[in-house]
């Protein structure tokens, strides 16, 4: 593997809000230096719906000497919308690289999810919901193709005008992009669960065979009993609020933060063997599920327990330890990347 990393979130953006609230850039620049120096990160995947919090995170990252995959992610946009979304992005990461960074540039994250008009459905849930029904996917799943990738060619080539480095797209694998103009084959579905694990090495051998560099954008997942098998499903046992907070955790689920470490542990040595380009832990951090209660008395309003995250949040105040003033403390899984980290390192040095 080339590069490693996690994602950082500068804030998906949902219900007149973001996941993470406050953005701090003195924070994020401190959190950079983190992922660097911390677990030993080659690059981080800067992701957001907001434009000056993309730009933030990836110059601070750049200055902490991390490669940046700088990666808009956004949500409820038009087509339209999201296209001056993207072209402003690649100018301000043009910006970036033309000040010496590395970086990557990638058009988007999963844009038929998560943008008007490509699936049937004015909501997420609504196209989420589309997804369910096997038989009338396999007959959109043709037209969502070309209308997808006709997008981003039109994308592509404003991008091209503006960011003269490697270019990607965070893909899912129903999408069926057509990787050809691209210099970056991405994907977002790195999520090895129950329901794929039996078929996940072979097609895994597939992906990185397909002549160009190619990076897992996301894998991870909760911090629970069964978390591994649900893989990218790990947050489902939340009940969230209309304000797009979450409310309570379902009953029986109680943290395992040695069942996210171990998954770590294992999918970082498989995309490590399999030779692919550059990986990304999902996520550095989950703020918008915190431990926002007693974790032993209150297991309900423990919902880092499902959350991604690598770190776990806690109310202002609570974090104890090396990195409270974050607000957060490291979980067993911080653990494991940074001892990946480390070992990376330690080998890289051997060989010079």
């Amino acid at each position: 593997m080339r590069a490693f990393g996690v994602t950082y979130d500068t804030g998906f953006t949902s219900a007149g809000t973001t996941n993470h609230e406050p953005f701090l850039p003195d924070i994020v620049q401190r959190e950079m230096r983190v992922i660097r120096e911390d677990l030993r990160c080659d690059a981080v995947r800067v992701t957001g719906g907001v434009g000056e919090r993309l730009e933030i995170a990836a110059r601070a990252a750049a200055d902490a000497g991390l490669e940046v995959w700088y990666c808009p992610f956004t949500n409820g946009l038009s087509q339209e919308e999201l296209f001056a979304f993207l072209i402003d992005a690649a100018e301000r990461a043009e910006r970036l690289r033309e000040g010496g960074a590395r970086v990557v540039f990638l058009t988007g994250s999963e844009i038929t999810l998560f943008t008007d008009g490509f699936l049937p459905g004015a909501t997420l849930q609504e196209r989420t919901a589309v997804l369910s029904d096997p038989q009338r996917v396999r007959a959109l799943l043709p037209q969502v193709g070309a209308d997808l990738n006709a997008f981003l060619a039109r994308v592509l080539a404003a991008v091209r005008e503006r960011f003269h480095g490697p270019v990607g797209y965070a893909s899912v694998p129903f999408e069926r992009v057509d990787w050809t103009p691209f210099d970056v084959i991405a994907s977002d579905g790195g999520y090895r669960d129950a329901t794929n694990a039996a078929a996940f090495p072979t097609a895994l051998k597939a992906q990185v065979a397909q002549g160009k560099p190619f990076a897992v954008t996301e894998f991870g997942c909760g911090t629970f009993p069964g978390a591994a098998d649900l893989g990218s499903r790990g947050d489902a046992g939340i009940e969230w609020g209309e304000d797009a907070r979450p409310v309570r955790m379902a009953e029986g689920i109680v943290r395992d933060e040695q069942e996210q470490a171990q998954y770590l542990r294992e999918m970082l040595g498989v995309y490590d063997a399999a030779g692919v380009d550059a990986a990304f832990v999902y996520t550095f951090a989950r703020w918008d599920l915190p431990t926002a209660g007693d974790r032993e008395l209150e297991p309900e309003r423990d919902f880092d327990a499902a959350s991604f995250g690598i770190v776990r949040v806690l109310p202002q105040g609570a974090a104890t330890g090396q990195y409270a003033e974050l607000g957060w403390e490291p979980k067993a899984a911080f653990g494991v990347v940074a001892k990946f980290g480390s070992d990376r390192q330690h080998g890289s040095r051997l060989l010079q």
